[in-house]
């Protein structure tokens, strides 16, 4: 029960469609935060999606509520973080999951398109900030809380496409910023790199967006792992999610933590 009597709200809570047993980042932390004792507030544009979760999570036991939410529209983002405080009076963590790349035109910067561009930055990095900027008074007021966003390792990575990379590397920059500001009210913020995970938006939507078998994709992103040459899953993620947002974490802010099975140690 390392959150026990905490009160989340999980943006990107959801899970995009994909083939089982593949289960999404945000799914998953939302069911192992509530296994930790935490009350969830599960967001998501697809309202049915949100509430799929909201339901595992009550069918174990947990407490959890379902909104709907396009993290892209700020008065729907405050909408649910109100949502939050009135019914459970607080907001002990604030975990930013949303993230689109190729599904939403990513692309070369020599090809990507403006529309292209600006939907993922506003999907990616704006949305962020509206949560954060509607859910720190709320924090600050309590004199506590943890902020646990996903960034991904394309921010240091040789990545292809210039949106995604450009969003997660901001979101980088923007945690360390809030984590020094907020300092003196004890709020920290930290922000995770996954590497290569097995989730259906990594893998998924990109077989379909390339006309490719799933397991063609999955086979080759499994070889580009040192350890044991396997992708990583949504689990490994919510772990590292679930320790950054407990109080084991207490004096640990403005942190960038690569879950990627050492990827990353070739960087450079």
């Amino acid at each position: 029960m390392r959150l026990k009597d905490k009160i989340a709200i999980i943006f990107g809570a959801g899970q995009a469609p994909g083939e089982t047993p593949a289960t999404g980042n945000g799914r998953a932390t939302a069911l192992l935060y509530a296994r930790e004792g935490a009350k969830v507030m599960a967001v998501d544009r697809n309202l049915d999606s949100a509430e799929e979760t909201a339901t595992m999570i009550r069918d174990e036991g947990g407490a959890a509520k379902a909104v709907t939410c396009d993290v892209t529209i700020e008065d729907q983002v405050k909408a649910a973080i109100d949502a939050c405080v009135a019914e459970w009076g607080r907001i002990n963590i604030l975990h930013n999951n949303v993230g689109i790349s190729v599904e939403g035109g990513d692309a070369p910067i020599t090809e990507i398109e403006s529309d292209a561009f600006d939907r993922i930055i506003a999907v990616n990095l704006r949305s962020m900030v509206y949560a954060c900027k509607h859910t720190l008074p709320v924090m600050r007021k309590q004199k506590s809380g943890a902020i646990v966003s996903i960034s991904s390792m394309a921010a240091r990575e040789d990545y292809p496409w210039v949106s995604y990379k450009a969003s997660k590397s901001a979101m980088i920059a923007l945690t360390t910023q809030i984590a020094i500001q907020n300092a003196e009210f004890g709020i920290r913020a930290n922000v995770i790199l996954p590497g290569l995970m097995d989730t259906p938006m990594a893998v998924d939507r990109r077989a379909e967006a390339w006309g490719r078998p799933r397991e063609d994709v999955a086979a080759e992103r499994d070889a580009k792992i040192p350890l044991l040459g396997k992708m990583g899953d949504a689990w490994d993620v919510a772990y590292a999610s679930l320790f950054l947002a407990s109080d084991e974490a207490k004096f640990i802010t403005g942190v960038a933590l690569p879950v990627d099975g050492g990827r990353g140690s070739r960087v450079g």
